[in-house]
């Protein structure tokens, strides 16, 4: 078992473009998952007409984007300059204005020459000269001068000049970039990300270099916010449905397989352990975690299976994300060693996930090698193991890993699936063609050994539908959720699905809301409503779906990505509001003109 880790591709608004790039394994469901929806929900559009050179600005005014040649501040070249020193040789009298753009010409001699305090100089003059009502000149003095301020390392200052410069132009894209770099120098994440959503909204998010650095500066504020949500997270225990596929990905988990005598059955059927176990075979989760503590803290003489409490009442706080209750319960396993060897080493392989779902990922690969030692011919430590390797991009490894559990238990249809998926991942990467058309033909003879797997019908269905096999792709989702009629991320996978066959934005958003009828607590279906939501312009709406993505996001990195999604919305809502756009246009802008490549 591991965490879930959500890989971010960006989701075009010309919903019938969309590809998936990467996949997620969804460790705890069993089953990999292929959603990946990006942080900034917004494609660019393809480059105007002509298109623009690396030193070009966008000037907005109203809502309409021009261009025009740079220097520093997006004026004209300096051989301006030139021209008006040999204008004021001839004696001729320049006006205020023009008399402004001279000194702002020679500040930026200076600053190209790294003399930035004489720049700074030249750029007060400019300032003082030219009148107030030439607006445009004033907000590239200004910007001019923050710039010279930044590379002094004056953060204070270019801010204040960077707010003086939007004062006057308050579409001036530059002056957000750069006030969004000093916000970041002083850890001022949240204005930064404000500063540099609203770049990229005014540059139609056609620059690689602002949406790379918004993507930066959200994974930041999500892992900021992230940290704060897991210490002051409150439990949730998961759906029923994810809580049966996560135990159906191991073979041989003692909780699963123990035998209890039915003599001890019959006479204590309703007190601690025994009780818990049958809670949790029952799945009446609730009843679980006091059952096993009163086994726990029975006496010696009364407790016949203290260990196996912890075990259990360690497992069911792991998957509610109590990890500070979970972790003492593993360690008092491990730290007996005269407890049950398979029960310390499946301590070890559940305190692996709880150290992956918190980010400490040495100490998960620690835990995973001393159960190994502990049960070298136990396939649920290479399985497991092979799941984190996999999110961690370790993809042969993962394959290595994976083809160990299969050869101890090579009736594990999971375990059978995942190595299937792995080497299609490694055949998209080769580009090799036969591994991959191979691929298929495993999968088709997995649903012939495993029909009724519902993992093999979903992994072969999204197969299919990255290969661009949309009906085939359908038929198996069909298989799949006659297997598994409340398995909801079928439905957020056929979400998806539908987004890139069809386009069909209505009946996604059908489909997922359904995913969320189905299952409450599916943060898929949240969190890839949220995106969609985004997309169509209803900000307000996607963070509230955001919001409920982080309650039921189990994982740091899931919580992080949850909160990054959230934050973005907020941004474009402030940004937006600000600047008086109407983010309806720009999606309907998007769509019109189409969908270029990142």
């Amino acid at each position: 078992m591991g965490l879930q880790k959500t890989y971010s591709i960006r989701m075009a608004l010309n919903f019938s473009s969309i590809k998936l790039s990467k996949w997620q394994i969804a460790l705890f469901i069993g089953t990999p998952l292929a959603i990946g929806l990006g942080t900034y929900v917004v494609r660019r559009m393809n480059a105007t007409p002509g298109g623009e050179s690396k030193g070009e600005e966008n000037k907005r005014s109203k809502g309409k984007i021009e261009k025009q040649a740079t220097s520093i501040d997006g004026t004209a070249p300096d051989k301006e300059l030139e021209r008006k020193q040999k204008s004021a040789e001839l004696g001729e009298k320049l006006s205020p204005v023009k008399e402004a753009n001279s000194y702002k010409n020679e500040g930026n001699n200076c600053y190209r020459n790294g003399k930035y305090d004489e720049a700074i100089i030249f750029y007060d003059k400019a300032i003082d000269k030219c009148p107030p009502q030439n607006g445009a000149d004033m907000a590239i003095f200004y910007q001019n001068r923050a710039a010279s301020y930044e590379k002094l390392q004056k953060w204070n200052k270019v801010k204040e000049d960077c707010s003086s410069s939007l004062a006057y132009n308050r579409r001036y894209a530059k002056a957000y970039f750069r006030r969004a770099r000093a916000h970041e120098a002083t850890k001022d994440m949240l204005e930064c990300l404000n500063d540099v959503t609203a770049t990229c909204i005014l540059e139609m998010f056609q620059n690689n270099q602002s949406i790379m650095y918004a993507d930066r500066v959200l994974k930041e504020t999500g892992r900021t916010d992230a940290d704060k949500h897991m210490r002051d997270r409150v439990p949730v225990v998961p759906s029923t449905s994810f809580i049966r596929t996560y135990l159906q990905s191991f073979v041989g988990d003692p909780l699963q397989t123990i035998n209890v005598p039915p003599s001890t059955v019959a006479e204590t059927p309703a007190r601690g352990f025994l009780r818990a176990l049958s809670a949790f075979r029952e799945e009446k989760f609730d009843d679980v975690i006091p059952a096993c503590t009163e086994e726990i803290e029975s006496s010696e003489s009364e407790s016949q299976y203290k260990v196996e409490a912890l075990l259990l009442r360690g497992t069911v706080h792991l998957l509610c994300g109590t990890y500070t209750e979970s972790k003492p319960d593993f360690d008092a396993i491990i730290g007996n060693v005269d407890a049950d060897e398979t029960i310390r080493a499946y301590a070890y392989l559940r305190r692996a996930s709880l150290y992956m779902q918190v980010n400490k990922r040495e100490e998960a690969l620690a835990d995973f090698d001393a159960a190994e030692k502990l049960k070298p011919d136990n396939p649920d430590v290479y399985h497991q193991r092979a799941q984190i390797l996999l999110m961690l991009d370790s993809i042969e490894p993962a394959l290595e890993q994976f083809d160990k559990a299969v050869r101890l238990a090579p009736n594990h249809a999971i375990a059978f699936v995942q190595k299937c998926y792995t080497e299609y991942r490694l055949a998209l990467m080769s580009n090799n063609q036969l591994r991959l058309e191979n691929v298929v033909r495993q999968l088709e003879q997995a649903i012939e050994q495993f029909p009724t797997c519902v993992e093999c019908y979903s992994m072969l269905a999204q197969v299919m539908a990255d290969q661009q096999n949309f009906h085939q792709a359908q038929q198996y989702y069909d298989k799949a959720t006659k297997l598994a009629p409340t398995n909801a991320s079928l439905l957020v996978h056929q979400a998806v699905m539908t987004l890139q066959w069809r386009g069909d934005v209505e009946s996604a958003v059908d489909t997922l809301n359904k995913a969320i009828q189905l299952d409450p607590k599916c943060e898929q279906a949240y969190e890839t409503l949220g995106t969609v939501e985004v997309q169509r312009a209803n900000l307000k709406r996607a963070v509230e779906l955001f919001d409920q993505a982080v309650r039921y996001s189990k994982s740091f990195e899931e919580v992080v990505h949850a909160y990054s999604l959230r934050n973005a919305a907020i941004a474009q809502i402030n940004v937006t509001k600000n600047l008086g756009i109407d983010m309806n246009a720009i999606s309907a802008m998007n769509q019109m003109y189409g969908t270029g490549g990142m």
